[in-house]
């Protein structure tokens, strides 16, 4: 395992495991919402994302934190590894609602010099992470099975974690090739 890209629906903790599994494996992290978002909530145009992306990925061995299904084709150039974090729907939405509650209150700045942080209007708006998690979570379910047993991606070793302890188990079993 070299190069892993970890995808779930917001609010199941992809960003912990993949830090986690990251260290565990001696290797870096790359943040794709780091890479995507700019000061002010301004979405990178793909053309410029997708040049970060590669740049990022050209080193020998990383662990990617994200989803943008639309990046596959630059993110899955060379992954070897799926982890779908696939826990239950109570649980990853309370999940991101506890994060984005805990990220208003902290006033925590979300991605390194963008200024952006959650707050209460953007919470109660049509932007709500906790809106796109009710919306996303059924698609995501569907599409990320589907993905798993596409036989374009029949090469890539895709594994479904349904719960923290199955997590954990795995973080500690973890090696690279």
């Amino acid at each position: 395992m070299r190069k892993v890209n970890v995808i779930g629906t917001s609010g199941t903790g992809k960003t912990t495991f993949a830090i986690a599994l990251a260290e565990r494996l001696g290797c870096p992290v790359i943040h794709m919402d780091a890479l995507f978002w700019k000061p002010g909530w301004t979405e990178s145009e793909d053309e410029e994302f997708f040049a970060k992306l590669e740049q990022v990925l050209c080193c020998d061995r990383w662990v990617l934190d994200g989803n943008y299904s639309r990046s596959q084709p630059v993110k899955w150039q060379d992954v070897d590894t799926i982890i779908w974090l696939d826990f239950s729907f109570t649980r990853t939405f309370v999940q991101a609602l506890k994060r984005a509650i805990g990220r208003i209150w902290m006033q925590e700045e979300l991605w390194p010099d963008t200024g952006n942080r959650e707050s209460l209007r953007l919470l109660f708006s049509r932007h709500s992470i906790i809106l796109w998690t009710l919306r996303m979570y059924p698609k995501n379910k569907k599409r990320y099975a589907n993905l798993m047993n596409d036989p374009q991606y029949a090469h890539i070793t895709f594994v479904r974690l349904q719960s923290p302890s199955e997590c954990r188990t795995y973080i500690e079993s973890a090696r690279t090739d």
